[in-house]
């Protein structure tokens, strides 16, 4: 078994909601708290969310994380 690890990322607005909810749709579980900052290039607030999943297959860096 393999533990894969993503952290998504997005301007906080619905559309990073929507991303993590998707993930867990597709079997990620959340892992911590979200993280929160001030993007000061940009003038929002990012926000940031680490996701893992279990698999049954090694681990192989050419992996799409997504479409696990």
């Amino acid at each position: 078994m393999t533990t894969l690890y993503r952290l998504l990322t997005e301007d906080d607005t619905s559309r990073f909601c929507h991303k993590v909810t998707a993930a867990l749709a597709q079997g990620w579980r959340l892992h911590g708290d979200p993280s929160y900052a001030f993007d000061a290039n940009n003038g929002v607030m990012r926000c940031a969310q680490a996701v893992l999943k279990d698999i049954d297959a090694p681990y192989d860096p050419s992996m799409k994380l997504g479409a696990q």
